[in-house]
């Protein structure tokens, strides 16, 4: 077939030039034809060479094959990879057996396979496959580096080198690479990896591997030089490059990693493009060799800058362009800002953007696109192209992972309701109920929106993971005298009454419903005792979020033993709140009555200013409390804002002054003759005994009716500034009042500022209110043997940064700056008289536990006798079970 289409091609092509010219060229049809002879010739001899070889190939049955070689390795597998069996007839040479050998080879377990001629009788032929199996990997191991440095490198390497995986030299390459990337970016450009392979004596046919690494120096950089920026100077475009810095930058490492340093270099163009240079550009940027350390020079292309000049809004039916407009806030003359722009179109953290009026109406697929349509010498205009779309409604909301509280829960903290008009800002709002919860791990709270375009509906799903909420706290210890001190408190912070007879519930009581149980003892087994309940009820009635709380406290002291007489407080208290809808819907209030009474006996522990009677302290304090800050173990944005006032009835306007500041003849007869009971015959009172006794007896009077009204106030905020690095400052002031100044000032419910969190502990045991102020103990503030004080004032600004943010242990360090004191009266009161402090400090959440940390405060302003050393002037604090005030 293809003698005869040549054939037709040559004449066809003698044909064609005869037609051109008229006549027949006989030296063309010549050569043509010696060609045409020559041709023919080599296709005979070809087909004689096959026609040979297909004689001298023979047909054979195979009668055996021996594999050497590959000894772990099944012998009917590599058969039927290779295709060939015994009883398979094959030809000598032929296709299968190349076929076969191509086969094993791809499987890319030997480094070479060959068939040989074992013998031939009559035609039956016996083969051997000869396999140079690849090594297997047994183990692997490093040298030269730290052990922490080898699990880092065990996760890198864990998925390319596998036990009894085959070895290549191009994954022994590829693990080389990986390593290097490995310590460049730890800065270690120079780091170097030798691997070696060693067979494994143990394992015939592995081997191990080695590598040997010397991570050497880190390589810094020397300089960062800057070319071409005339408007912005050198320190402020460094400033922007977060994770490229020179040597001897503060508070930061100085190393080169490539992936970082591209992110830098958009970095320094977004703040180009902030400052409306909307056509800078980085040129050229080079990294060199500078000694042991590297130079990088910038070459940056600034351009003009630009301003905002002209804004027009197009599909917008819903809202005035005059209403966008002033929504925006972007004017005439304004820098052009490319991410103001944005951020003032859809990602406001104040809320207030153009998106978030059309999602919170439920214009879910709302769109605007921002257009420059002219830009003229330094002026830009724009064009906000809007796509408004459909309303959509909420159809289910749908609540997945609450595998212990119950979902009514849930449902009733969440403002996403089927029916409603789908809202961003009450999916935020939801996201926020349920992390202040306590119950969920917020670093795992999912929200997903589907949307059904044909039905313009939206269903809602939020995805919650439950973690522990329950506080265990269990503590004893010896005191020497005081003897054995034991403390078991336990919080159940997701319990349900309604389950108690519902045995699965219980874990180990029942849970489910929100309510929260606490119960606490503690005992001194000599002086001290103290018994705590309270009970809450988040949604009394289940339907409006009104809460309701009753507790008991009882605490006795009794040192009468070392001659300090005896102090008791009983206590009940019941309360109601509920969330109010204005000013906005974060406010809340509060109401609790308190039923106290005090009993002291001769008591001067605690410098009250009183030391013997039976007190009545009935109050009802009143709060009202702004908070929008979510997740209350580690606040990184909103504030908390209350006001509190606590009163009781001004008892002196219907009891009278003078019964409460005199003693009648009756009373002093019984005074006296109760001193003479005490101190036996032949030991008569002296008349200071009995002067002590009458000004004990007209305080207890004067107070035996506590009256009296105190104003709290206090104010906290948190700014996340980046990354989780979180800014929290707060204000607290404190101010106790009386009614009548013949009575004076209450002895109980004053403020002392001071001391540490196992002092605050016992706070509101004692009759007091106890302040911590880091760096100081309270004699420090107060005095030796002062009473605490009316008035009070503390400002601290923290910085917070998150260790673990895992809902099973949350941890976070700090360092504060403090200010605080107390003051006698108004006459005292200097809000700048202060008693500074600075210092650091860590907490450690633990669900079963509380809070666990501790604080080292430096004193500034301690008043401490000449020759104390630097170290008297910090002071270690010790938190337990929450955070002191």
């Amino acid at each position: 077939m293809k003698i005869n289409c040549i054939h037709f091609y040559f004449n066809t092509s003698i044909q064609r030039h005869k037609d051109h010219n008229g006549r027949w060229n006989h030296q063309i049809y010549t050569l043509m034809s010696f060609v045409k002879s020559v041709f023919l010739f080599f296709v005979f001899f070809l087909s004689m060479i096959s026609l040979q070889a297909q004689n001298n190939q023979n047909t054979y049955e195979i009668g055996g094959i021996n594999i050497k070689g590959a000894e772990s390795r099944d012998r009917n597998a590599i058969k039927s990879i290779a295709g060939i069996r015994e009883g398979d007839k094959i030809q000598v040479p032929g296709p299968i057996l190349q076929k076969g050998i191509k086969s094993l080879l791809k499987l890319s377990l030997f480094d070479d396979v060959q068939v040989f001629q074992d013998s031939i009788v009559g035609n039956v032929i016996f083969l051997s496959l000869q396999l140079v199996e690849k090594p297997i990997l047994s183990r692997y191991s490093y040298k030269g580096i730290s052990k922490a440095k080898q699990e880092d490198l065990n996760d890198i390497l864990k998925d390319l080198l596998k036990k009894g995986g085959i070895v290549t030299d191009d994954q022994k390459a590829l693990a080389q690479r990986k390593i290097k990337e490995y310590y460049a970016e730890k800065g270690r450009l120079d780091a170097k990896v030798a691997v070696k392979e060693f067979p494994d004596e143990q394992r015939p046919g592995s081997v191990r591997l080695e590598f040997d690494i010397n991570p050497k120096a880190k390589v810094k950089i020397a300089d960062i030089v800057f070319e071409g920026n005339t408007q912005v100077k050198s320190r402020k475009l460094r400033k922007k490059m977060e994770n490229t810095k020179r040597r001897w930058t503060l508070f930061k490492k100085s190393k080169y990693i490539r992936k970082e340093y591209k992110e830098d270099l958009k970095k320094i163009i977004a703040y180009y493009n902030k400052e409306g240079f909307k056509n800078a550009s980085v040129v050229q940027d080079t990294v060199m060799r500078k000694g042991k350390n590297l130079l990088i020079h910038i070459k940056v292309e600034e351009g003009n800058k630009f301003y905002f000049r002209n804004i027009i809004w197009k599909g917008n039916s819903l809202y005035t362009s005059e209403y966008l407009s002033a929504i925006l806030g972007i004017s005439k003359g304004d820098i052009y800002n490319p991410e103001f722009l944005q951020n003032r179109l859809k990602f406001s953290l104040d809320g207030r953007d153009i998106s978030s009026l059309y999602l919170d109406d439920g214009y879910l697929g709302f769109e605007v696109n921002p257009t420059e349509v002219a830009i003229e010498n330094d002026s830009v205009d724009l064009e906000m192209r809007i796509f408004e779309g459909p309303q959509f409604t909420v159809q289910n909301v749908v609540i997945r992972g609450n595998d212990r509280t119950n979902e009514h829960i849930v449902r009733r903290e969440i403002r996403t309701r089927p029916g409603k008009k789908f809202s961003r800002s009450d999916i935020i709002r939801s996201q926020r109920e349920i992390i202040n919860l306590g119950y969920f791990n917020p670093e795992a709270l999912g929200i997903n929106t589907p949307v059904n375009q044909n039905r313009g509906t939206v269903d809602i799903e939020y995805t919650l993971e439950e973690k522990p909420s329950d506080q265990l706290e269990l503590s004893a210890g010896y005191g020497g005298f005081s003897g054995l001190i034991g403390t078991l408190g336990v919080v159940f912070n997701n319990f349900s009454v309604r389950n108690v007879k519902d045995r699965a519930t219980w874990s180990p009581l029942p849970q489910g419903d929100g309510q929260k149980l606490s119960l606490r003892v503690q005992s001194n087994s000599r002086f001290f005792r103290t018994y705590n309940f309270s009970f809450t009820e988040p949604w009394l009635g289940g339907k409006k979020p009104q809460s309701f709380t009753i507790g008991a406290v009882r605490t006795a002291f009794d040192y009468s033993l070392n001659g300090q007489g005896t102090f008791s407080i009983t206590r009940g208290f019941i309360g109601l709140g509920s969330q109010l809808k204005w000013p906005d819907d974060f406010f809340s209030t509060n109401t609790t009555l308190n039923l106290e009474r005090i009993n002291l006996d001769n008591f001067s522990g605690l410098n009250f200013g009183v030391n013997t009677g039976v007190f009545n302290n009935f109050s009802i304090r009143q709060s009202f409390t702004r908070s929008s800050v979510s997740d209350p173990l580690f606040p990184r944005r909103g504030s908390k804002i209350s006001l509190n006032i606590q009163a009781t009835l001004p008892y002196s306007l219907f009891r009278g002054v003078e019964k409460t500041t005199t003693i009648s003849p009756e009373e002093l007869t019984n005074l006296v003759s109760n001193l003479r009971e005490e101190r036996g015959p032949g030991n008569p009172p002296t008349e200071n005994d009995i002067n002590i006794a009458k000004d004990n007896l007209i305080q207890s009077k004067r107070f035996k009716w506590l009256e009296y009204h105190k104003w709290r106030f206090n104010a906290e905020f948190y700014y996340n500034l980046f990354d989780k690095l979180v800014v929290a400052s707060s204000v607290k002031l404190g101010f106790l009042g009386q009614y009548n100044n013949e009575i004076g000032l209450s002895p109980f419910e004053r403020f002392e500022i001071g001391g540490d969190g196992i002092t605050n502990q016992a706070a509101g045991l004692q009759g007091k209110e106890i302040l911590a102020l880091r760096g100081y103990k309270v004699p420090e503030i107060t005095g030796n043997g002062a009473n605490a004080a009316p008035i009070f004032n503390k400002y601290t600004v923290e910085l917070r940064y998150p260790l673990s943010l895992n809902p099973n242990s949350t941890i976070y360090i700090t360092g504060f700056v403090q200010g605080g004191n107390a003051y006698q009266s108004f006459k005292d009161y200097n809000p700048f008289d202060l008693k500074r402090s600075a210092g650091m400090g860590a907490r450690v959440f633990l669900p079963m536990f509380g809070l666990l940390g501790f604080d080292y405060g430096f004193g500034f302003d301690k008043n401490l006798p000449a020759g104390s050393k630097f170290t008297d002037y910090g002071t270690f604090n010790i938190i337990l079970g929450f955070e002191p005030e």
